[in-house]
């Protein structure tokens, strides 16, 4: 590759609040820089479909606090084929684009590093995902706006949940990662919380559960992660109630509510801090990294890390959850 003149931005996988925010730091760190950059529909296919133009600075204007992504998103299933790859850099060359910038999770890195493999094109990543599932970074764009969100909805669950004298499963996404349960769930001080990394018997959840019901709790609120091992909210339900059969039990599955609205404070600083280190990252020639940041410092890491490493959960968060529950 020779010197980078243009710079292609697109968003992909699942949306996450903060992405628009990232893509205007992109767009106007690179015009401050000196490039053009070019905006890309619909992630992977828009490459390969052509959706490709121009952003001005004022493209972007009143972005910032906008969820969701304007550059649309899309999983593409054509891409990862040698067919699709291949037109989708045709389409780049016929644009003069000459690096990408990518916003989202660990699949479209994945994408990400074969494509520069095979073309030689400088990419790279910023962690966009409400599941701050992405080794590497302390924080993913849109996971403090997705938690804040699980914990104003629980609020109100807690109110019905509290004059009714109600058990509530909550239902929250992390189909693979606890994440969100397990912050969320301690910010808003549930009674358990049931996650993908640790296996929790149902016989350990009844007993925790009898013995608030001892402590004559009024309510209690358990949040559940999606991916959790022994079936979702639904199905642990079902097996507690059997046993509880004088208390009411509910079940509320929050869903894709986590993914909008509007980014909190920290996703749209995070978002602009990394939009602007990806561009200084292709200027410092780096390529096949994601920008991330560790102990409130950006730090470059590359995509063969984040992809194929996994993200422990906290141990010492889960012992808090023991000590809160006394």
């Amino acid at each position: 590759m020779g010197k980078i003149t243009n710079i292609g931005i697109l968003t992909s996988g699942g949306d996450s609040p903060g992405m628009n925010a990232a893509i205007r730091a992109v767009v106007r760190a690179g015009i401050y820089h000196g490039f053009k950059v070019f905006g890309i529909r619909h992630g992977y296919n828009g490459m390969i479909y052509n959706q490709i133009k121009e952003l001005k600075s004022h493209d972007v204007a009143n972005t910032i606090q906008r969820g969701g992504t304007f550059l649309k998103t899309a999983r593409s299933k054509e891409f990862m084929t040698p067919e699709g790859m291949e037109i989708a850099y045709n389409n780049l060359k016929l644009n003069k684009i000459d690096a990408l910038v990518i916003i989202g999770g660990d699949g479209s890195f994945r994408g990400a590093l074969e494509f520069s493999n095979k073309y030689d094109i400088p990419c790279i990543g910023i962690p966009g995902t409400i599941d701050n599932d992405i080794f590497g970074t302390d924080d993913t764009i849109g996971y403090d706006t997705a938690i804040n969100t699980v914990i104003e909805a629980v609020d109100k669950i807690r109110d019905t949940a509290s004059s009714h004298e109600r058990l509530f499963f909550i239902e929250v996404m992390g189909r693979d990662a606890g994440f969100i349960a397990l912050r969320a769930g301690i910010a808003c001080g549930a009674e358990a919380i049931l996650i993908p990394e640790v296996e929790t018997p149902i016989e350990t959840l009844k007993e925790h559960l009898e013995n608030g019901f001892k402590r004559k709790k009024s309510s209690n609120i358990i949040l559940v992660a999606e991916g959790e091992k022994a079936g979702g909210a639904f199905e642990i339900a079902k097996a507690v109630e059997k046993d509880f059969k004088d208390y009411s039990v509910r079940v509320t599955v929050l869903g894709h509510i986590q993914r909008g609205g509007s980014p909190s404070a920290y996703d749209r600083f995070l978002a602009s801090r990394l939009g602007v280190a990806a561009v200084e990252a292709l200027m410092e020639d780096q390529r096949s990294i994601m920008v991330g940041t560790q102990n409130q410092q950006v730090v470059y890491v590359p995509f063969s890390k984040s992809v194929k490493a996994h993200k422990p959960i906290d141990p010492k968060l889960l012992e808090l959850i023991e000590i809160l529950n006394v």
